[in-house]
């Protein structure tokens, strides 16, 4: 019997700041995350970060918090069910970090007969923080817990034509009411040593400008590469012009080199350009949540109204889209097939 599992990054259970610690400790000790030696990253993370960051984290999460709870996990469990209603097997949401935890997830399938499990990562770009850390965690489980159980785990999307229609098309909305002057494509940023490790030929990754738009079979694990073809593949759909769209990189966390542009300075520079009208997408997150609701479409926004920008506005992700739902639920029928 075969079944399908929808994976998202995960949220903490509730805004106090001892869930969000638990969650942040969780996601922060994965290696895949910091990839340093487990004493440095305990030294780092529960050494230095968890003394501080679950606080502010905490009052953020309020922030944007919904009554039914975290906004992720709501537009997750939604769009799960509008999945199932397309297919015929059965469907379950997991967290990489959190609840649901993965493990349930996939004791859940097995529990209902599921002997096949579809995992679909809900990330268009392969990273080691997101697709790779659930791939490691997911083959682990199967192995240790269900060795009986064969696991096919989709790969990165962000070139797929359905997803890229879908995208372009729910883009186009905010252009068609809004008209901005320009539309920034702003995509979860990591670390650049990231990149270079997970380049398979270790040497094509450059991180310069150029190592992107040559071809290479290190381009179907480069994080940096799938972002901006994103960005290239959407910009191609909706016929943007040159100039008036852009990408850039957001959320970094402690000194390393992280990829650049950074989102934060590039939108409190726009309006010194003459920038004033401006639509901001995160196409790195298929589901809404605190680095959409609240850093881009709380601060970001803050940021470019103090810095003389007019308008602002935040396109929303494709959450439980219809549409979405429906090409999620093709890959998974096609498989089954």
């Amino acid at each position: 019997m075969k079944g399908a599992l929808l994976v998202n990054l995960g949220s903490p259970n509730s805004t106090s700041t001892k869930d969000v610690k638990q969650y942040l400790d969780e996601f922060l000790m994965d290696e895949c995350v910091i990839d340093v030696p487990y004493w440095l990253r305990t030294f780092i993370v529960r050494g230095i970060i968890l003394n501080t960051r679950p606080k502010k984290s905490a009052a953020a999460y309020k922030k944007i918090w919904w009554k039914e709870g975290s906004p992720l996990i709501v537009l997750s469990q939604r769009l799960r069910s509008k999945v199932a209603a397309n297919t015929n097997m059965p469907i379950e949401l997991a967290m990489r970090y959190g609840n649901p935890s993965l493990e349930s997830g996939i004791a859940s399938l097995v529990n209902k007969g599921v002997t096949e499990i579809f995992l679909l990562p809900l990330y268009p770009q392969f990273a080691m923080a997101t697709t790779e850390t659930i791939s490691v965690l997911a083959n682990e489980i199967i192995t240790k817990k269900f060795p009986g159980v064969t696991l096919k785990i989709w790969p990165a999307f962000y070139n797929d034509k359905s997803y890229i229609n879908v995208l372009s098309n729910s883009i186009k909305k905010d252009l068609e009411a809004n008209k901005p002057q320009h539309l920034l494509f702003s995509y979860h940023g990591v670390p650049e040593r990231h990149i270079r490790k997970s380049d398979v030929t270790k040497q094509h990754c450059k991180i310069n400008g150029e190592c992107c738009e040559t071809p290479s079979k290190a381009h179907e694990f480069c994080y940096r590469h799938q972002c901006y073809k994103t960005t290239k593949l959407v910009a191609e759909k909706l016929g943007l012009k040159e100039g008036s769209y852009s990408t850039s990189f957001q959320s970094r966390l402690g000194v390393d080199q992280w990829l650049q542009p950074f989102t934060d300075q590039t939108i409190a520079g726009f309006p010194n350009k003459g920038i004033k009208n401006l639509s901001v997408v995160t196409p790195a997150f298929v589901s809404d949540c605190l680095e959409t609701l609240e850093e881009i479409g709380i601060e970001a926004k803050e940021s470019f109204k103090e810095n003389n920008g007019e308008h602002f506005n935040t396109i929303p992700c494709l959450n439980d889209n219809d549409d979405w739902a429906k090409v999620i639920s093709s890959w998974i029928n096609n498989w089954a097939q």
